[in-house]
């Protein structure tokens, strides 16, 4: 008799994938995950910098979301919080702090007065919010926001803190996804400042977590007890009389495998491919998704003065060759008790700028410590350096996107047993994408 396969084949070894596979397992069926790459964990990663193994992936989670925090205690791991929440700006030639914002609005003017982060001319504009009805239709963030306060806050406040999630731009990032809260409290208030300052103050309650150790052992311990192949990309889906048949493995050593149910946890472009003859409007829908690639240079230090910060953003308009510092050894106490070197980290590349990636691993390393230097004003000469490039890493929700995403679940729930999750879809942040991976199990089991 011919093997009758898994229950559910999910494919992706993400976070994503590895966690719906988890629930799959839980709720009594048979699972096997396909990972295309050589290792799990998707954009979670560790690698060994000056004697210790650290994130070279993400490197922290929302706190106050219940998912991430809630599947670490489910796996009998601790969180922790950062031992310093003292972030900068490095913006118009020196390192300022980063004013209390509602991901980008203003909720201090007085703060923001006193941190120099925008011209008197910016400042000025801010304080005079221009009052505008919000319309039915979804805008970028930066026709929401700079309408109203002015291009500077755009381009000083909103522009690097999208970049640091979304490695994006303002002016491509939709309104109604990428800033929900935003666009929930105008349409309550109607006006920014108003609604800004509705906002409770910031209270001790941490805003993000980390595991010791670093995010990167989530995988490693959501694996445990899995069937995972890595190595093994699918090349094709296709229905059957009753269920899917996957092609996996190179041109030369391909096989097929049938299972009744299916999870895509893959990123938009891999899934669209798939679905390209099982479900062709969603398949459409899915190639329209851009991302946006990013390199992450982790250095191992001698000696650096950060007085307490954990890192500095840069906002793309002063023209630097990084987007956002993090002062690891700082912000995480386990890493730094773990050396006595001081390890941070760098990122590099935003949203259709692939080109500031295109440099040999030692020339990016060069470009940021350039950059340290001429923000913290002291000599940086690294010990050790480590270079991760995560091309493609990053979905871009663009004006319209919830639309698109509505549009492809309706064209995939018509597919019996097949189910989508990941990043491209509810949030690309950790709480996000373990949600969207559990909407898709629970999806699943409910068709039973």
């Amino acid at each position: 008799m011919a093997d009758p396969g898994p229950d559910v084949v999910v494919v992706g070894g993400g976070v994503a994938g590895l966690t719906a596979a988890r629930d799959l397992i839980a709720a009594g069926l048979s699972v096997l995950v396909l990972e295309g790459s050589p290792e799990i964990g998707g954009k979670l990663r560790l690698a060994p910098v000056g004697g210790v193994e650290v994130d070279v992936g993400a490197e922290s989670m929302l706190a106050r979301r219940p998912e991430a925090v809630g599947l670490a205690a489910e796996l009998g791991v601790d969180v922790v919080h950062p031992a310093s929440q003292s972030s900068q700006l490095w913006t118009r030639d020196a390192l300022r702090p980063l004013p209390r914002t509602l991901l980008g609005v203003p909720l201090d003017l007085t703060g923001l007065a006193a941190s120099g982060v925008l011209s008197a001319e910016g400042l000025d504009r801010a304080t005079h919010e221009s009052v505008a009805p919000l319309g039915e239709e979804d805008v970028s963030v930066a026709e929401l926001i700079g309408s109203r306060l002015g291009p500077e806050v755009v381009d000083r406040l909103a522009e690097p803190l999208l970049g640091g999630v979304y490695a994006g731009h303002a002016s491509n990032l939709s309104a109604r996804a990428a800033v929900p809260q935003v666009v929930s409290l105008l349409r309550e208030h109607g006006s920014l400042l108003a609604a800004g300052a509705t906002v409770p103050p910031a209270s001790d309650e941490p805003v993000f977590a980390g595991i010791v150790g670093g995010l990167g052992l989530l995988p490693r311990l959501l694996a445990a007890g899995l069937d995972v192949r890595t190595s093994t990309p699918v090349r094709e889906l296709a229905r059957t009389p009753s269920g899917f048949r996957l092609t996996v493995g190179s041109t030369r050593t391909a096989e097929t495998v049938e299972t009744g149910r299916v999870v895509l946890a893959a990123p938009a472009a891999p899934s669209a491919r798939l679905l390209a003859d099982v479900v062709p409007g969603a398949a459409r829908e899915l190639a329209a998704v851009e991302y946006a690639s990013m390199a992450i240079v982790t250095l191992a230090l001698p000696d650096l003065d950060v007085g307490g910060s954990s890192g500095f953003l840069v906002p793309a308009v002063d023209g630097r060759r990084i987007k956002a510092a993090t002062y690891s050894f700082s912000k995480w106490a386990w890493v730094g008790a773990a050396s006595d070197l001081r390890i941070l980290r760098a990122s590099i590349g935003r949203h259709r700028e692939e080109a500031s990636l295109q440099a040999p691993d030692d020339e990016l390393v060069a470009r940021v410590v350039g950059d340290l230097a001429l923000a913290t004003g002291q000599e940086i000469r690294p010990v050790d350096a480590h270079v991760q490039r995560w091309g493609g890493a990053l979905p871009q929700y663009a004006v319209g996107h919830l639309d698109r995403v509505a549009r492809i679940r309706a064209a995939v729930d018509d597919v019996p047993g097949l189910a989508l999750c990941g990043a491209a879809y509810d949030g690309v942040g950790i709480p996000a994408v373990i949600g969207s991976a559990r909407r898709a199990a629970d999806f699943l089991l409910a068709a039973e």
